[in-house]
């Protein structure tokens, strides 16, 4: 069996640096905000080349802290890509924002800077890219209208860490908004997240808000949550963040097999110099998707759909979103995410690849 993803055979090989890093936490007797949190947040920003990295509990806390940082007035709208995972539109929805659905566009995946700016009005505060799948965004044009309409840039990286565009870092064009969730390219062994930014003011806002909205024991001067990252968790991330390069390289190897003997009748990624893309997913599009995920299993190939139901149709999001979005159903109802762990050998994609094109 060709497993889609085995988090213990991803992360094995770091074991040992695992174990000597937890004895170490545990002597240390100080397991919260200490040595290790600090440490890693420089480590992330530096190779985000961001100035500042601020380390929180989860991505979905990485985007809602984010969110509240800026102090949007009441009524604002953040717009927002169709197609995203829900802990985007979330994160609008927990601050009392309306997001506001930018469809795809239907070869990359990621939001259209074509279809925003009709959708842009004076209640407009942001606008909350996707990196989706590891592929960047087109950034010059969304750095455009943001500096046309004077809009925030809040970057969802969940899915991109290491990802590039004209060889500048995702994080580093607004606000970065991180997931470590273990399945990332860059994941711990539990929940964290954190946010990237190049402003002081901002970063110490997200510090207070990440710790009851305080900045020194006992005071409070904004109300905040409880959403910092674990000490351990920092320092398994800060050993990670080692290896994220050669992770990025082994998925890149495994993407260009299958973008080179797939058969092309599955659309495939699209590739383009301008982007680096670090392939969190490999996802192929067809309109047999479920009958061709029957057929990998039958055949011990495991494969993920990401994801099967967009945001608008979501039970949650029957009073927030409306509307009709066809390239986000499309997207949806067609995309299959093919194996494409760090630890996939080449040879495991290219028995995917004869199957898959036994099936064509």
């Amino acid at each position: 069996m060709i497993e889609y993803e085995n988090l213990r055979k991803v992360n094995e090989k770091l074991f040992g640096d695992y174990k000597e890093s937890f004895q170490n936490f545990l002597d240390s007797g100080w397991y919260i905000l200490g040595e290790n949190v600090s440490l890693f947040e420089d480590a992330f920003a530096d190779y985000c080349r961001s100035e500042y990295c601020v380390g929180l509990a989860s991505g979905l806390d990485a985007l809602i802290l984010a969110i509240d940082a800026f102090d949007f007035p009441e009524g604002s709208e953040i717009i927002v890509p169709s197609n995203t995972y829900i802990a985007t539109i979330l994160s609008i929805v927990r601050n009392g924002f309306k997001p506001v659905l930018v469809e795809p566009d239907i070869n990359t995946y990621n939001i259209d800077p074509a279809k925003i700016e009709e959708n842009i009005t004076d209640k407009t505060r942001a606008i909350l890219v996707v990196h989706l799948y590891g592929k960047a965004c087109d950034m010059d044009s969304i750095s455009a209208l943001s500096t046309k309409y004077d809009l925030k840039i809040i970057e969802d990286c969940a899915q991109a860490h290491g990802a590039t565009y004209k060889a500048q870092k995702v994080g580093s064009f607004g606000v970065g908004c991180f997931s470590f969730y273990p399945t990332k390219n860059l994941g711990a062994l539990g929940d964290a997240g954190a946010i990237t930014c190049s402003d002081k003011d901002y970063q110490e806002r997200i510090q207070a808000l990440r710790n009851y909205g305080s900045q020194k024991k006992y005071y409070n001067d904004i109300i905040g949550y409880n959403s910092r990252l674990d000490e351990i968790q920092a320092a398994f991330l800060s050993i990670k963040l080692n290896v994220l390069d050669d992770i990025n390289n082994h998925k890149r190897s495994l993407a260009k097999l299958y973008l080179e003997h797939l058969n092309d009748k599955f659309i495939k990624p699209v590739v383009d110099e301008d982007y680096f893309d670090v392939y969190h997913i490999f996802n192929v599009r067809t309109d047999r998707r479920d009958e061709l995920k029957e057929y990998l299993l039958k055949n011990n190939i495991k494969t993920e759909v990401h994801y099967p139901v967009p945001p608008i149709k979501q039970k949650a999001m029957k009073n927030v979103l409306h509307g009709n979005y066809p390239i986000s159903d499309k997207i949806h109802q067609t995309t299959l995410s093919l194996p494409i762990s760090y630890f996939h050998s080449e040879d495991d994609v290219y028995q995917v690849i004869d199957i898959m094109n036994k099936w064509c």
